[in-house]
C-alpha cells in the first residue's frame, strides 16, 4: 500500500516558463511525469509525482506552472503555483542561468519568509555559456546551487544528493501520534465508530496511522467500537495508558471510560501531530465568545460528498448552534482550497487535516494568526462543546496548563 501524500515530504519545483521544470520531474522521476515542449506554459496545473526516494523514504514531487505565466489566465496560474508554497517541505527555484530577476528573487524571498528550504537549480548547463551576474551572490552560498542538463541526464544525481541534504529534520525525525503518550509495552485503547463516514472494508486514515505508530513504539494496541468500550475495559488485567476515541464519539466514550484513564480524540492528536496543539486550545477557547450571527469558516481537507450526518456541514454546525443560542453564519472550504482573506471571520474551525502535509496546516495557521482570526479543530470544538474540554487535554500538560492559566 503507497504511502498517504500527507506523510510524503512536498518537494515543489518552480521557476519561469519553459527553464526546464517538467524535464527535470521526468529527469529526477525516470519518468514521463509532465508534458514536455518548447512552448513556454505547457504546465498549466501543478502535476504531482509520488515516488521514492532512497533512503529519505517517500516523497511528492509538485511541477508548478511558470511563474512569469502572462495574460488573465495565466494569473490564475501563478496564483496556484503560489498557493503550492503553501505545502511545500523543501522548494527546488529553477533557472535557465542566463534568466534572474524579480520572479526569482520573489519566490526565493517567500521561502525565506516561511523558513522553507530552498534548492536553486542552474538547468540547461550544456547549452548556457554564462550564468547571470545574480547568481554571484548565492553561489556556494545558502541556498545550494545545482547546475544541472535534465535534457543529458547531468547534474540529477548530484541534485538527489542536495535533496537528501536539505530535507527537513523535522520529516527525517518526524515526532509521534501517539506512542510517547503510551510507551514500549503499554496499552491504548482506540475506539472507532464504524458509521456512514467510514470508507466500506476499510478504518479512516487517522485510525490507520495510530495503530501504525503504537506498532511502531512496541505499544498494545485494542481496537473496539464504542458500545463494546466498557466490556473491553473490563477485561483488561490493568488500565490502558490512554483510551482515544473518534470525537463524534466523545461523550459516551467519556462516560464509560474511568476518570483516572487518560482520555482524547484521533482529531486533538492530529491538532498536535500536523499542526500547533496549543495556537489550537487558544482558538477553541474563543468560542465562548461567539454570538449569534458570527462568521465563522469550517474548512475540511477531505473533497468527499457530503452525507446526511457529516461532522463538518451537519454535526458541528448544530452543535455550535445549540452552544452559542442563535444561528451562525458559517462557510465551508474543501480540499487544498483555502479563503485568502480571512478577517472577516470570528473563528476558523479546522478538520484534523489527515489528508493535508503538516507545511500546509501550519500555513493555515499562520495566516490566520496574521489575519487575527482564531483558529481551532473539529475534536478541541467538540470537547469545548461538549464540557469535556479539560479532560481531553490531560494528556497533554502544557496545553493543559495554557489552558487552566487562561482560566484564572
Amino acid at each position: 500500500m503507497k504511502s498517504p501524500k500527507s506523510l510524503r515530504l512536498h518537494i515543489g519545483l518552480f521557476g519561469r516558463r519553459n527553464v526546464g521544470k517538467s524535464s527535470l520531474l521526468n529527469a529526477l522521476t525516470r519518468q514521463e511525469v509532465s508534458i514536455v515542449s518548447d512552448i513556454a506554459g505547457t504546465t498549466t496545473d501543478p502535476v504531482e509525482k509520488p515516488m521514492e526516494l532512497l533512503p529519505l523514504g517517500p516523497v511528492l514531487f509538485i511541477d508548478t506552472a511558470g511563474i512569469d505565466d502572462a495574460g488573465a489566465l495565466g494569473e490564475q496560474r501563478v496564483r496556484r503555483t503560489m498557493a503550492v508554497i503553501d505545502r511545500t517541505d523543501l522548494g527546488i527555484l529553477v533557472s535557465a542561468g542566463t534568466e534572474w530577476g524579480d520572479f526569482e528573487e520573489k519566490i526565493l524571498a517567500e521561502f525565506a519568509r516561511r523558513e522553507i528550504p530552498v534548492i536553486v537549480v542552474l538547468n540547461k548547463s550544456d547549452t548556457q555559456s554564462s550564468v547571470h551576474p545574480g547568481f554571484v551572490s548565492i553561489k556556494g552560498q545558502t541556498p545550494p546551487v545545482v547546475n544541472t542538463s535534465a535534457v543529458l541526464g547531468t547534474g540529477i544525481d548530484d541534485l538527489r544528493e542536495t535533496i537528501l541534504k536539505y530535507a527537513p529534520e523535522g520529516f527525517v525525525n518526524r515526532p509521534s501520534i501517539l506512542s510517547d503518550l503510551v510507551g514500549p509495552g503499554e496499552a491504548a485503547v482506540l475506539v472507532v465508530p464504524i458509521d456512514k463516514e467510514a470508507p466500506k472494508g476499510r478504518l479512516i486514515l487517522p485510525q490507520v496511522q495510530s495503530i501504525r505508530d503504537l506498532l511502531d513504539g512496541n505499544s498494545f494496541c485494542v481496537v473496539v467500537k464504542e458500545r463494546e468500550l466498557r466490556e473491553a475495559l473490563s477485561r483488561l488485567n490493568q488500565p490502558p495508558r490512554l483510551v482515544v476515541t473518534d470525537s463524534q464519539a466523545f461523550l459516551q466514550v467519556a462516560a464509560d471510560t474511568p476518570p483516572e484513564i487518560p482520555l482524547t480524540s484521533f482529531s486533538i492528536l492530529f491538532a498536535r501531530y500536523q499542526g500547533d496543539l496549543n495556537e489550537l486550545v487558544r482558538g477553541a477557547m474563543t468560542i465562548d465568545r461567539l454570538k449569534p450571527g458570527d462568521h465563522i469558516l469550517i474548512s475540511e481537507a477531505c473533497t468527499h460528498h457530503p452525507i446526511d450526518e457529516d461532522i463538518g456541514t451537519v454535526k458541528i454546525p448544530a452543535w455550535l448552534t445549540r452552544y452559542v443560542g442563535g444561528k451562525l453564519q458559517i462557510d465551508h472550504a474543501r480540499g487544498h482550497d483555502f479563503p485568502p482573506h480571512l478577517s472577516d471571520y470570528k473563528l476558523i474551525i479546522h478538520c484534523g487535516a489527515c489528508m493535508l502535509n503538516r507545511r500546509e496546516m501550519l500555513s493555515r495557521i499562520m495566516k490566520a494568526r496574521n489575519a487575527g482570526v482564531p483558529i481551532t479543530n473539529y475534536g478541541l470544538t467538540i470537547a469545548w462543546s461538549l464540557g469535556i474540554f479539560e479532560r481531553a487535554l490531560r494528556p497533554f500538560p502544557a496545553a493543559l496548563e495554557l489552558y487552566k492559566s487562561a482560566k484564572q
